[in-house]
């Protein structure tokens, strides 16, 4: 059984979001990728949370880039678990399931981040099954300057013709939007430049059978993994 679409931060209607317990449900479900999340810790390791803070997802408090590893894992994110590294979660879905990789860059970031998640995709040897996607295009900019190889993709809201050129120029394969912005005439100039359309973030049943019908070449990435699945 397979699923075409993205489970977004795994299955977090039913499991801790951005956690190994999760992502491994969405495998197990056979979903065709995974949709994650990553910061950097204070000691420069990549990790796999959503927010710029552990607030909402732990049971701490205070900025990602302020904790080292060990002192994140000390914290509970939920049914026992923990935040995870990109590295671990990269092992579990080696060969299983493409991982498409969104670097939370802000302007309080802390810098290397970009090179930090290469060096993990390179060392797990998962370079031909991720793609390394951003709100930030300069952080996907800096992707491209320091590796040529590796499948890169722009997040952006609403749908505009002018991302196909810079995204040509990137050597960028994706476009992620939201998905009430998407329109037959983009989905058209997408599939003109050879350009994987991604849509964010469709929970409800009416909106997930829509799509479906509508834009059978769209990738849906959603956070209600059977209600995706239900229309396999």
């Amino acid at each position: 059984m397979t699923i075409r679409g993205l489970a977004h931060r795994g299955y977090p209607l039913k499991h801790p979001e951005n956690t190994l317990l999760g992502f491994r449900a969405a495998i197990e479900l056979g979903f065709t990728h995974l949709e994650l999340d990553v910061h950097l810790t204070k000691d420069g390791v990549p990790v796999v949370i959503h927010d710029p803070t552990v607030n909402r997802t732990t049971n701490g408090t205070g900025a990602v880039k302020d904790y080292t590893l060990d002192e994140l894992l000390k914290l509970d994110a939920g049914q026992g678990e923990f935040v995870p590294t990109l590295e671990e979660v990269l092992l579990l879905a080696k060969d299983r399931i493409l991982v498409d990789i969104e670097l939370k860059q802000t302007g309080n970031a802390i810098p290397g981040l970009e090179a930090a998640v290469i060096e993990v995709v390179k060392r797990v040897e998962m370079l031909d099954q991720v793609v390394i996607t951003s709100f930030d295009h300069y952080s996907i900019a800096r992707v491209r300057e320091l590796d040529a190889q590796i499948e890169l993709g722009l997040v952006i809201y609403g749908a505009t013709p002018a991302i196909f050129p810079y995204m040509k120029q990137l050597g960028a394969k994706y476009v992620s939007l939201k998905h009430l912005f998407l329109t037959a005439e983009f989905a058209a100039e997408a599939r003109q430049h050879d350009v994987q359309l991604i849509a964010w973030t469709p929970d409800h049943e009416d909106e997930l059978r829509f799509l479906r019908a509508n834009y059978p070449d769209v990738l849906i990435c959603t956070n209600n993994l059977e209600g995706l699945g239900e229309g396999r």
